[in-house]
């Protein structure tokens, strides 16, 4: 059963503008929601006496207002300012707030086009597959960046065969791969390629295909047999399921 949170009953009658994304906020619950909904975006210009001052004369929070005073006085990182006004709010259990901590951590000396592919990352292991692959495309979209290794760029291209394989899309899937791999040469993305490529070609088309490269014929060797062993796994496990059942019910009857 799911706790019940204790919203602070004051709202603003001037709302505070997150100038970046021209969004307006009327309560301590809104920035935090906000905060929590782009730990990725976050930089220094969140770090602000107008944010300090609002909070203390829109919705009466003295206490928060001076510790983030201080935190900007002290020249404190901005993670440390983003987790006092989140710790303060108490909208957040503890291991909730260990996640948020550990992704600002990750991100505090990061660039923005990093901070971006981490959140497309996470957006795929989350299961938010369109999402994610809104935001390689956006990366890939903009100009160039030469501050960042240009395998970089490789491991957009596969993230974006990632998700277009979760999607079933596998020829999208199978093109990203291949570009993944021209930019990275890293032979592990030959096998999710090659997979990719398998399920949407003929099987003639499949065969030529693995003529085109030295490894292609050895790693497809290893899917195979990596797909033999699932089989004779699946095979196996029901009688083991079974078998475990049988032995519940007979200390069940002789209890």
């Amino acid at each position: 059963m799911g706790s019940l949170i204790l919203c602070h009953d004051r709202h603003a009658t001037h709302p505070y503008e997150i100038t970046r994304i021209h969004c307006k906020i009327y309560t301590i619950e809104e920035l935090c929601y906000y905060l929590c909904n782009n730990l990725y975006l976050i930089d220094y210009t969140i770090m602000n006496d107008q944010l300090c001052n609002w909070l203390e004369e829109e919705l009466g929070l003295a206490t928060l207002a001076g510790n983030l005073r201080d935190v900007i006085r002290l020249h404190g990182s901005v993670e440390k300012f983003v987790l006092t006004i989140l710790k303060s709010s108490k909208i957040f259990r503890e291991p909730e707030m260990i996640r948020i901590q550990n992704v600002l951590e990750r991100l505090k000396n990061q660039k923005d086009i990093e901070r971006q592919k981490y959140k497309g990352d996470n957006l795929l292991e989350s299961g938010e597959i369109e999402e994610a692959i809104l935001v390689y495309q956006a990366i890939l979209n903009e100009e160039p960046d030469e501050s960042v290794d240009p395998k970089f760029y490789g491991k957009i291209y596969a993230g974006l065969g990632a998700a277009y394989g979760r999607l079933f899309l596998y020829q999208e899937s199978a093109r990203m791969y291949d570009r993944a791999y021209q930019i990275c040469e890293d032979k592990a993305l030959l096998k999710p390629y090659l997979y990719a490529s398998y399920k949407y070609m003929s099987l003639e088309e499949y065969h030529i295909l693995l003529t085109k490269h030295d490894d292609y014929v050895e790693i497809n060797s290893q899917m195979r047999q990596e797909m033999e062993d699932i089989k004779e796994h699946l095979q196996m496990e029901p009688s083991n399921i079974m078998l475990e059942k049988w032995k519940q019910q007979y200390r069940r009857s002789h209890i």
